[in-house]
């Protein structure tokens, strides 16, 4: 799997917002490595900067100092709807006849294309076959006839799907988050102003204060001398539909979403993954870095009590947590692996394992998830090389086992390995002497939510929005636009 996108937004007193906004896309960088822009406006025009590559490679110093203004809002890319170039790389950007927008989105419209049909056959003329380019024209397209705040609540009312969204409107920001609040948005004070994020940890990079995080079906306006903002709850839903892997993987492990902190959600997700399948070894170790939180609350949990559950005398220390697996970062998407052999060997260049931890003992291994099964695979006998006795493997989230279609590069059925096989299947698949995956109800119960308030589409099969040919968790139905009237563009 790859992240989503990072999205965000500024509006300052009187100082120049490029420098915060790249400053924040750094932040966010985890998000979306193919392409980082930024547009703002200095109260006159607009000025945009969109490359493809990070955040480091698409700014040089100049670039910088051509991003006039003290409002903008800025785009970190992985593409999951769209091409792969520089036509979808965003913040998108329209000038018609009420001024001039610029839109970052993270997330996924499900309805995009019946609306770009219907813009087209009346005059609408498009460059990318992105989403955001759908919401940019239709809110365009609304802007020509309503004031901003029943603009945006028009297009609310049309796409549907996930999204959450930086605006620029001329040189007034706003963020909109939809109405099941599938993709993170929060506020933040700064010192001179106030800003919109992903994640609160680019408010933390700019010395910011969270303020809270931008409610589902919410518009939020941002002040344009940068001294508050206003807010506007455009759509209210019976539930919400957050997504639940922004915990377990995605998010920041330092960044707070939906008033809960990330690195203690996964702690507290690995001590109930030992409640419900711990197993006596004499090592627990993460797979780097995304099991780390987990493995770290599993060993906590496993101090306190045995695998049943009983409570552990005085001289028993428990599962001993260990960093037992050394990541190489500078082994990313892009290395080539020709043959089979190379393709064998990549898992060695990227983890190498502490013979001294491993060699001669039991190991529990904890990972976030087992998508298609072969780095699993790869890992195990990485480990039994190495002279560990046996791998057990737990993982800090329940079986995927169908595809996301709300902003998650993830496999097809075809491709996930739960999709058709058993947890004992898939134990056997990868060699491991164990496998456990935590319970949905125990994800749920760790977020405190109820699991319809959860995105849950990947691990049950069943989504919170209307997809063709998939089934719903809950009574939703798209909006019907082929019958809407709209005036030819001119």
């Amino acid at each position: 799997m790859t992240e989503k996108c990072g999205v965000v937004g500024v509006s300052l007193d009187g100082r120049d917002a490029a420098r915060p906004l790249y400053y924040a896309l750094y932040a966010l960088q985890h998000r979306g490595q193919e392409s980082a822009g930024i547009v703002t406006h200095d109260g006159f025009q607009q000025h945009s900067h969109v490359e493809m590559g990070l955040v480091g490679d698409a700014f040089g110093e100049g670039d910088l100092d051509t991003l006039n203004g003290s409002a903008g809002i800025g785009h970190v890319r992985y593409p999951t709807a769209g091409s792969v170039d520089s036509s979808c790389a965003q913040p998108f950007s329209v000038s018609f006849k009420s001024g001039s927008l610029g839109l970052s989105h993270n997330g996924n419209l499900v309805n995009a294309d019946e609306i770009r049909d219907e813009l087209a056959a009346v005059g609408h003329a498009f460059t990318s076959d992105g989403d955001t380019e759908v919401i940019a024209h239709d809110l365009a397209r609304n802007l020509l006839e309503e004031d901003l705040v029943r603009a945006v609540k028009r297009t609310m009312g049309r796409i549907h799907g996930s999204y959450a969204l930086t605006i620029s409107h001329d040189d007034t920001i706003l963020g909109v988050r939809d109405p099941q609040g599938n993709r993170p948005l929060c506020i933040g004070k700064l010192e001179d102003g106030y800003m919109l994020a992903s994640e609160s940890a680019a408010i933390d990079t700019l010395d910011g204060e969270l303020v809270r995080d931008v409610r589902p079906g919410e518009l939020v306006v941002l002040e344009d001398d940068g001294s508050g903002f206003d807010s506007y709850q455009l759509v209210e839903n019976e539930h919400t539909a957050h997504c639940f892997f922004e915990h377990v993987y995605f998010a920041r492990p330092d960044s707070v979403i939906d008033e809960t902190l990330v690195y203690e959600a996964r702690r507290n997700l690995g001590r109930k993954l030992w409640e419900e399948s711990g197993v006596e070894t004499d090592v627990v170790m993460p797979v780097p870095d995304s099991g780390r939180a987990f493995a770290s609350g599993y060993a906590d949990a496993a101090s306190e009590t045995t695998a049943d559950g009983e409570p552990r005398a005085s001289d028993d220390a428990g599962v001993a947590f260990a960093e037992g697996l050394m990541k190489n970062r500078y082994v990313g998407r892009t290395f080539i692996m020709p043959t089979q052999d190379e393709r064998e060997r990549a898992v060695r260049l990227k983890l190498n394992p502490i013979k001294s931890t491993v060699e001669g003992k039991t190991v529990t291994v904890i990972d976030d998830s087992i998508v298609r099964g072969t780095t699993s695979t790869q890992l195990v006998q990485l480990l039994k090389d190495c002279g560990a006795e046996e791998v057990h493997v737990r993982i800090g989230a329940p079986e995927i086992v169908a595809p996301c279609y709300m902003g998650i590069d993830m496999a097809t059925r075809e491709e996930l390995i739960a999709s058709d096989k058993s947890t004992e299947e898939i134990r056997e698949a990868i060699s491991a002497d164990s496998l456990a995956y935590l319970s949905t109800d125990a994800v749920a119960e760790v977020l405190g939510k109820e699991r319809i308030d959860l995105c849950l589409g990947c691990v049950t099969g069943e989504y919170p929005y209307d997809i063709e040919g998939e089934e719903t968790d809950r009574d939703v139905t798209r909006p019907d636009v082929t019958g809407q009237q709209l005036p030819a563009d001119d």
